[in-house]
């Protein structure tokens, strides 16, 4: 969907989403494909139904036995809502399906890792005019997204309403997600730079004389406070003692694992400095042959 409203800006574009209803409160959507249609305005009569036909069986014969369960459109730069033109998309794709969803999605706003879209459904106005509640039970599986103030100028609460949205993943996609940032075993072997490693050295060891007069300090108070006193007396403080050991305990783990890096690239560097050696002393020994 992304890569279809990003191909048509700044034109809306718009598609069919295939898949099923599983439940009274899930629609699983597995896939979608584009309508030959773009233009300011997304309305019904852009659903070429013969188009339609011939997508839904050439995909029937690809293993997709799916049924329409909504449609989708963009709004490239101007947030997830449903316009006039819309709704009454919406109408008409609620006469043929009840449950119809209508997802609009924004490419502009989407950034990696943060796609802006929204699911949206109508509410019955008959029900609204008698004072009922549109939604009776809804699912407490995720969460409604809040509402922008543009999405409710626009009717969202009024005229429709909004739909959380769950991304199911395979266990392929989850263990591909879960190694994306994974760390290997060599970026323990790497080595900082010294002048960093030093400042930061010297900034703990700076941190840790601090903490330690704010210590002695603490000590000398509790000898001459009463116990009422230091019940209140260092509450939303900081705690020199426990910083002190965390800080240490940190400075000493750095300096152990930047010592054992530092040996374990010099043992790994030795072998090469002595092969070099030895190529020197038999490229000297050849050129005073040559001279003689």
């Amino acid at each position: 969907m992304l890569r279809h409203g990003r191909a048509g800006v700044p034109m809306e574009v718009m598609g069919l989403m295939l898949g099923e209803f599983v439940d009274d409160f899930t629609v699983r959507v597995v896939d979608v494909f584009a309508m030959p249609q773009s233009g300011t305005g997304v309305s019904v009569e852009a659903v070429d139904p013969v188009f339609q036909t011939k997508m839904m069986d050439m995909l029937r014969q690809t293993g997709r036995p799916e049924t329409v369960v909504g449609w989708y459109h963009s709004h490239p730069g101007f947030g997830c809502w449903l316009s006039s033109v819309d709704i009454n998309t919406q109408q008409s794709f609620e006469q043929l399906t009840p449950r119809a969803v209508a997802v609009v999605v924004d490419p502009i706003q989407s950034v990696k890792g943060k796609v802006v879209i929204d699911a949206f459904r109508l509410i019955n106005p008959q029900s609204l005019m008698l004072g009922q509640e549109p939604r009776q039970s809804t699912s407490n599986l995720g969460h409604l997204n809040k509402p922008s103030i543009q999405a409710l100028i626009h009717g969202l609460n009024r005229h429709y309403y909004s739909i959380g949205i769950n991304y199911r993943k395979t266990a392929l996609e989850e263990n591909m997600l879960m190694n994306l940032h994974k760390q290997v075993w060599t970026e323990g072997l790497q080595m900082d730079d010294f002048r960093v490693e030093g400042g930061r050295n010297n900034d703990r060891l700076k941190k840790l004389v601090d903490l330690a007069d704010g210590y002695e300090k603490r000590v000398k108070e509790e000898t001459e406070l009463t116990k009422d006193q230091l019940k209140t007396r260092y509450v939303g403080k900081v705690d020199p003692k426990k910083h002190l050991e965390d800080v240490g305990q940190q400075l000493i783990e750095d300096n152990i694992v930047s010592v054992s890096r530092q040996m374990i690239d010099k043992e790994a560097s030795a072998p090469k400095e002595k092969s070099c050696a030895n190529g020197h002393v038999n490229g000297d020994a050849m050129d005073v042959e040559e001279e003689l």
